[in-house]
């Protein structure tokens, strides 16, 4: 039952990390990509009922592999009695408004310019008045910020490189005649293979660009389109524990002898099935949502 669960938190945390534009750091690039960009309201509708069908049929895939037991039983948690603190008010305040900043980064981008400068906010507040301390700072996830931001370097100077626009004009020949749908088809399993490798975010910082690029010089433009199936998948990329930092959480747990939940294999075996039906939900209702949607 352990594992099920574990495992279970896991993949609906991918799938979650589609569900708005602030869900994941893979989405706020797509975002950034996308001319003009969605709204809120066409994400949501584009991507819960996607979600949704997504985390069912995991349900049903994690309860025939796993088969865990009826009688399985869950201790309660105790309810936390003890009120707010002054402390805790401040940092649950500054939570909600830094997100709701995020929210609103596109019509306040005058203001503050790019998403990464209304997070120096909670930074600033948090080191400024003692919360947070130098312990903290110095155990902060830095491997993993790294890779984040060398993947944002990469993609930079792909870009720049002009090493993008070259790509884009070869692989724009190749699928030339080909229709839409089999374009995001070809685009929507490729993404997956690669971010399973190289983590989601990574993955849509250099890919994504290039979709989108693609995307625009199609004979019927669908570049927006493109790009969001494509961040779909990234997020759905699930079949290795390195695949992202909801897999890398799940294989670093360990029961009190010590020995781990999860391993390599329980990954292969029900993160890679996983992923192939969530392409599938994309590339069929998903598609469909999108059109109905009006993403170009």
């Amino acid at each position: 039952m352990s594992k099920a669960v574990i495992m279970g938190i896991a993949l609906a945390s991918n799938i979650g990390g589609m569900l708005s534009p602030i869900a994941s750091p893979q989405n706020v690039v797509a975002i950034g990509i996308m001319t003009p960009a969605p709204t809120w309201i066409q994400w949501f509708f584009i991507v819960i009922p996607v979600g949704i069908i997504s985390l069912l049929i995991i349900w049903v895939l994690l309860l025939i592999t796993f088969q865990p037991s009826k009688g399985t039983t869950i201790s309660p948690i105790r309810p936390v009695k003890e009120k707010f603190t002054g402390i805790q008010w401040f940092v649950s305040i500054v939570t909600l408004v830094t997100i709701g900043l995020w929210c609103a980064s596109h019509q306040m981008e005058s203001i503050f310019g790019d998403m990464g400068v209304i997070a120096i906010i909670p930074i600033v507040l948090f080191f400024g008045i003692g919360i947070l301390t130098k312990e903290d700072f110095n155990n902060f996830p830095w491997t993993i910020i790294i890779l984040a931001a060398g993947g944002l370097s990469l993609g930079k100077a792909v870009k720049s490189s002009g090493l993008l626009h070259t790509v884009a004009g070869m692989v724009t020949k190749e699928v030339e005649g080909m229709s839409l749908y089999v374009v995001l088809v070809v685009f929507s399993a490729l993404i997956l293979v690669i971010a399973t490798f190289i983590s989601h975010t990574v993955a849509a910082l250099i890919i994504l660009p290039l979709v989108y690029d693609v995307g625009y010089n199609m004979d019927e433009p669908h570049p927006n389109l493109l790009v969001m199936g494509g961040v779909l998948m990234c997020s759905a990329a699930m079949g290795l524990p390195t695949s992202g930092f909801p897999n890398m959480t799940a294989i670093m747990k360990e029961d009190s002898t010590g020995q781990r939940y999860l391993n390599v294999k329980h990954f292969i075996s029900r993160g890679v099935p996983s992923s192939i039906l969530t392409l599938i939900v994309v590339v069929t209702l998903g598609y469909g949502l999108m059109r109905v949607a009006g993403l170009d």
